[in-house]
């Protein structure tokens, strides 16, 4: 008897384990991610969130509601994702890669 209650135990929680999450999506399920921009296209777009920045700067912040002030960074830091992700990724290296490359760098010389 416990044997068998076991094994379907077991049986359920295998079945909950194995199965494709329902969330998962493909990329030709969302295409609005492969939406390729030209240099001059992100250059105009820079500029617009420069300027848009500046008037967000300029403003008497201290007059808006709550909501109001929450989607203006809101707003600021979407901004700011997009222009990273625009940007060069550049290269990051960690403190032990570091010290590796320096190691590596003494024995050489």
């Amino acid at each position: 008897m416990k044997t068998k209650i076991y094994a379907l135990l077991a049986v359920m929680m295998l079945a909950f384990t194995f199965s494709a999450p329902a969330s998962a999506r493909t990329e030709e399920e969302n295409p609005g991610n492969k939406t390729e921009l030209t240099q001059a296209e992100i250059d105009a777009r820079l500029t617009e969130m420069r300027a848009r920045v500046a008037e967000i700067k300029a403003m008497d912040r201290s007059s808006l509601s709550k909501e109001e002030r929450r989607a203006l960074r809101k707003e600021l830091r979407e901004m700011n994702r997009q222009a990273r992700s625009w940007g060069s990724g550049g290269v990051y290296l960690s403190v032990g890669a570091i010290i590796i490359i320096i190691l590596v760098l003494i024995l050489i010389l």
